[in-house]
């Protein structure tokens, strides 16, 4: 009998679980919307403001934050929780059952409502599913350091020229970050003063470390942030770091969606250059909440959505593409406006879990690839251990990116997604598993230093920034060149005709600075770059 009783009340709980739907309450206004944009730092930091001015971005109607009473009546509403809200969208995450939430409507605030549960098809099993089960599985320690991942996108390179963060800031929206805030692993990052602040919006909480059951924001952190000396480098040690629990682990639900969406918010009102995502969204623990595979559109998932808006305010969202292989890339990872990251392993091969692209999206997925099969990570132990998921291949390459825009500041986000993919190993030749394949930042930073490029001559030069000897990479049928270097001020200073056979010239005496090259071939054509020597 007690058995019985047992399975009748999980019955009971399933069903009551399910009578309560999820939606998103859009309203049709917001309170002193003119004054709010005449004084933007009434709504806005000074940094969102600078970033805005500095790429172009106008503050608009959704910079304003959603009108508090009518939060307020929401609540008050019979059988209406409040679970969340989105200035972005100008509406509000409720939970209720079908019936209260459509009473709603009478409110002449209330624009329209969109379900979370989309259809009618039969209800599956409740199954909770671990959405880290990959990523969870730990493989066996082996002493080493992040060397490889590193250098598999150049992004040492960066590092050696200074870029290594510094100045940029960064959001990471995860599932927890316990002990970051006292591991050995993240000391540089604490003393620098550049672990800014975060919030927990799943429980409501300042306190972004208290939730300690789940490490995996550590973790993924871990691979832009963290820092052991002679063991472990992450890609952007240098950055500034806001952190923000928006995933709920125990469950999957379209509230992680809205949480999403806020922390998104955040950080563009904090001024927050790049977001890291190691989550997506598909499947959920009530199967009438799902996405369809056509549904991976980016433009259909509301957290999808919201990335489209961020990508507007200037934000460059980066994303794993998630550990799904052939099922398909999830939401956000299925925007345009999203670089989207899938996994290789050491060797620069496909890894199987890691989600591909179809053609479904309007844009080719994943973006591009870094190492996420066997991926150094700390973990919330201090321990350095190797996971498996496009939950690390994304920092790795979002921390890789921001070194890249710290180098171009003048860039704008769709800018440098562009230098990116241009840079990578198969650019010309994408597939779905791959993308257009593994960047190379380095080359991406020197690409965009080249200025006057003309398709008619075929030369280069490298390393650029140097140090002592320029190199020139001459046509077939070119055999000399005249080389005209001026400094920042236009001043000429060296008139040089290099020659096929000793096809370089030292600048070692060169003061440190920028420089701009033009090459010149007999056939009058020429080529012009800009030159940073070190």
């Amino acid at each position: 009998m007690k058995k019985k009783l047992l399975f009748f009340s999980f019955i009971v709980f399933q069903f009551f679980a399910f009578a309560q739907e999820d939606a998103w309450v859009f309203l049709n206004a917001k309170a002193n919307v003119a004054n709010a944009l005449a004084n933007p730092q009434t709504i806005l930091t000074q940094d969102a403001i600078d970033r805005k001015n500095n790429h172009g971005i106008t503050i608009d109607f959704r910079d304003v934050p959603v009108d508090e009473s009518y939060i307020t009546q929401l609540k008050s509403a019979t059988g209406i929780t409040v679970m969340a809200k989105s200035k972005w969208f100008n509406a509000v995450h409720v939970r209720g059952t079908e019936t209260n939430i459509n009473n709603l409507l009478i409110e002449s605030f209330v624009d329209h409502i969109e379900f979370a549960n989309r259809s009618l098809n039969a209800r599956r099993s409740f199954v909770v599913n671990n959405k880290f089960e990959i990523e969870d599985a730990q493989i066996t320690f082996v002493y080493g350091n992040t060397q490889n991942q590193v250098e598999m996108i150049n992004a040492d390179g960066l590092h050696l020229l200074d870029y290594t963060g510094t100045g940029m800031v960064i959001a990471v929206l995860d599932a927890g970050f316990p002990n970051v805030n006292t591991m050995g692993s993240f000391q540089r990052l604490r003393d620098a003063g550049n672990l800014r602040d975060g919030y927990d919006f799943v429980n409501r909480d300042d306190d972004e470390f208290a939730y300690s059951g789940n490490n995996h924001g550590t973790k993924v952190l871990s691979d832009m942030a963290g820092f052991i000396e002679n063991a472990f480098v992450g890609t952007a040690p240098d950055a500034s770091y806001y952190l923000f629990r928006t995933e709920d682990a125990g469950s999957e639900n379209p509230i992680e969606e809205s949480y999403w969406v806020e922390a998104a918010e955040r950080a563009d009102s904090l001024g927050v250059d790049v977001i890291n995502t190691s989550l997506g969204y598909k499947d959920f623990d009530n199967p009438n909440y799902d996405y369809t595979s056509a549904d991976m559109n980016g433009l259909t998932a509301f957290i999808t959505r919201g990335a489209n808006i961020a990508f507007e305010k200037g934000l460059l969202l980066v994303n794993s593409a998630g550990n799904s292989g052939a099922s398909g890339v999830n939401a956000p990872a299925d925007s345009a406006n999203v670089l989207s990251i899938g996994a290789v392993d050491s060797n620069g091969n496909y890894a199987s879990f890691s989600s591909q692209g179809s053609a479904i999206q309007p844009t080719q997925k994943p973006d591009v690839v870094a190492r996420g099969s066997g991926s150094y990570v700390i973990d919330d132990s201090n321990n350095i251990v190797q996971n498996n998921g496009t939950s690390f291949s994304s920092p790795i390459m979002a921390g890789g990116v921001t070194c890249l825009w710290q180098a171009l500041p003048n860039k704008t986000n769709a800018e440098i997604m562009q230098l990116v993919r241009e840079s990578a190993s198969q650019y010309a030749t994408p597939d779905y598993f791959l993308g257009f394949g593994i960047p190379d930042l380095q080359q991406a930073l020197n690409s965009a230093l080249s200025i006057g490029l003309e398709e008619e001559i075929e030369l280069s030069i490298y390393p650029n920034p140097i140090q002592h000897k320029l190199n020139i990479v001459f046509a077939e049928s070119i055999e000399n060149i005249s080389l005209k270097l001026y400094n920042i001020l236009g001043k000429q200073i060296i008139n040089k005709t290099i020659y096929k056979n000793k096809p370089s010239i030292n600048l070692e005496s060169l003061s440190s600075g920028i420089y701009i090259v033009k090459l010149q071939a007999d056939n009058k054509k020429s080529k012009t770059f800009k030159l940073i020597k070190e």
